[in-house]
């Protein structure tokens, strides 16, 4: 019995495959790989928590660690992963993914993110930007006096091709 289970959730992942480009599963395979802290090829709980520790959140509850690992079905290969992220982004409008994506690292949701944060995870995590391409974004999208980046006009920029008008 048990390898014919294995044989359908296989045939089940795959489909998941054609839901992204090849790039978007690259892009996610890096993700998956920064966030698989130990190189088993899993997300657990400690990965997690290693995770959220590399982006300064150091006190996270163990239950939000718990719910986040109850979304999976099982253990959280890669396929699981990619599958989550499917489930999830089915449907979802552009904006407000990449205006979640930026949440994670606001988690007090102030909107703008420091420019010295912003500069240090694009030189440092995944697909690494160059000097130059650094200092292309911060032309287009000036930090403030304060040096906080606004991330949420920079998604309406990404999303619409033009600034929100100033409430």
């Amino acid at each position: 019995m048990a390898p014919k289970k294995a044989k359908k959730r296989a045939e089940g992942g795959s489909n998941v495959f054609s839901m992204f480009e090849q790039p978007q599963i690259q892009e996610f395979k890096e993700a998956f790989t920064i966030m698989d802290q130990n190189r088993d090829g899993f997300i657990d709980k400690n990965d997690l928590r290693d995770t959220f520790a590399a982006l300064g959140r150091l006190n996270v509850k163990q239950e939000e660690i718990d719910e986040m690992l109850k979304e999976a079905p099982g253990p959280i290969n890669f396929t699981v992963f990619l599958t989550m992220f499917g489930e999830k982004l089915k449907g979802a409008d552009a904006e407000e993914t990449i205006l979640n994506a930026f949440k994670v690292f606001d988690p007090e949701g102030k909107g703008t993110l420091k420019k010295d944060y912003v500069t240090e995870m694009l030189t440092t995590q995944a697909d690494r930007f160059s000097p130059e391409e650094l200092e292309q974004m911060f032309t287009a999208f000036p930090p403030d006096v304060a040096g906080n980046l606004d991330y949420k006009n920079l998604v309406h920029i990404i999303t619409h091709g033009e600034e929100k008008d100033q409430e």
